[in-house]
């Protein structure tokens, strides 16, 4: 997660200087997410069918590719606007394949009892990776320059391919290996879309996950300088640092201070009342206008959002059955990073017209009340599974 910020920081500034092109720094955003929202099912059907090691080592060469194609290009000085978005598209395919094979392993490491605390601390590290993305990324294109700034970035994606060849796990050693090594299609991998549809608790976690992604998201990065700005603490770039990093902050923070107390249970109920909490925590947020104030809400609701998806992606794994975790998974995936574009509309698009900070208000608002509604069927059903278990 480092190296996939490290290389937005060089390249999206190195385009920005090239080209200024608004449209592009758009397409930088769609890019990232759309391949989540087109291919997570059919990347979960491949982590279902293949050994997961190989699969995520696929999506590293990929991004450690791409990172060398840029730096050719800025070494020739021949980039243009379509290698540029050639090569975002790539990133963003990387960065949709290699999720669920993740989650597998994870899942392989420790098996159901403890799968919580994996998905918590997994979630947490990759936190601390995209908080201090951006502080590497800075270093290396202010030190070496952004050739080789996006050079040295290819390292940082070796030591986890380096660990996928010495381990033995494979994502489906405790489910007794692969079972079916028939070809993987887009339709074959969308019939995991019948079978969950039955299972109305799992469907209720991806609807809620898919509420945080869609009506607030991606927005809150894109935001901040503008917010940094307005709350008028002192130089505006230092405030905009230092809100980004209490965003980040509180997810690792609220990461590790959950996997020491087990304060949050992986249930229903927990993934509603983060998800509440996130969406209310950026509502005050938007409606602040004190700076200490606006900073500890961010703390909170990085610390509900880190939550609120560590619980979604355990109670999603649990139930899902073994034979199609990968593409319940990649579903899972759909709505929880494939939705993040939609609140470039919500936020961005309908922020140009009644201003952001009313745009961030309506939407953190929204997701409160689609999370209440959606929470009714889901804590009904969440009890009636209680009742029935043995």
């Amino acid at each position: 997660m480092m190296a996939d910020n490290i290389e937005h920081v060089i390249t999206y500034w190195v385009l920005w200087q090239k080209f200024h092109s608004p449209a592009l720094a758009g397409f930088e955003v769609i890019s990232h997410w759309v391949p989540f929202l087109l291919f997570s099912v059919y990347f979960g059907g491949l982590a279902d069918r293949f050994d997961c090691r190989r699969v995520i080592q696929a999506a590293q060469a990929l991004f450690m590719l791409v990172s060398a194609l840029w730096g050719v290009l800025l070494l020739t000085g021949g980039l243009q606007i379509w290698h540029a978005c050639v090569l975002l598209v790539l990133h963003g395919l990387a960065g949709s394949l290699w999720g669920p094979g993740e989650q597998l392993m994870l899942h392989d490491f420790v098996g159901d009892a403890e799968l919580p605390s994996a998905v918590r601390l997994n979630a947490t590290f990759r936190s601390l990776g995209v908080l201090f993305g951006p502080v590497i990324g800075s270093a290396l294109l202010l030190g070496l320059g952004p050739t080789a700034g996006i050079f040295v970035n290819i390292a940082f994606y070796l030591p986890l391919t380096i660990f996928l060849f010495r381990t033995r796990f494979t994502g489906h050693t405790r489910d007794g290996g692969i079972v079916k090594h028939e070809r993987v299609g887009l339709l074959d991998s969308l019939r995991v879309l019948r079978t969950i549809r039955a299972d109305k608790t799992l469907v209720s976690m991806i609807i809620l996950g898919g509420l945080g992604s869609f009506f607030v998201g991606a927005s809150m990065q894109s935001a901040m300088p503008i917010f940094a700005q307005d709350l008028g603490a002192g130089s505006a770039g230092t405030a905009y640092g230092i809100l980004l990093f209490a965003n980040g902050a509180g997810g690792v923070l609220g990461g590790l201070l959950l996997e020491a107390t087990g304060w949050i249970p992986p249930t229903v109920g927990s993934a509603v009342a983060s998800t509440l909490v996130y969406g209310l925590s950026t509502l005050f947020f938007a409606m602040s206008g004190n700076y200490l104030i606006a900073l500890s809400l961010l703390v909170i609701g990085g610390v509900a959002s880190l939550a609120a998806m560590s619980v979604g992606q355990t109670v999603v794994q649990l139930l899902a059955p073994p034979a199609d975790r990968g593409r319940v998974i990649g579903v899972y995936g759909v709505s929880a990073s494939g939705l993040r574009f939609g609140s470039g509309i919500t936020v961005g698009l309908f922020g140009a017209v009644v201003g952001v900070h009313w745009s961030l208000g309506l939407s953190a608002a929204a997701l409160c009340v689609c999370t209440l509604l959606a929470a009714i069927p889901a804590l009904r059903h969440a009890r009636q599974r209680a009742r029935s278990s043995p």
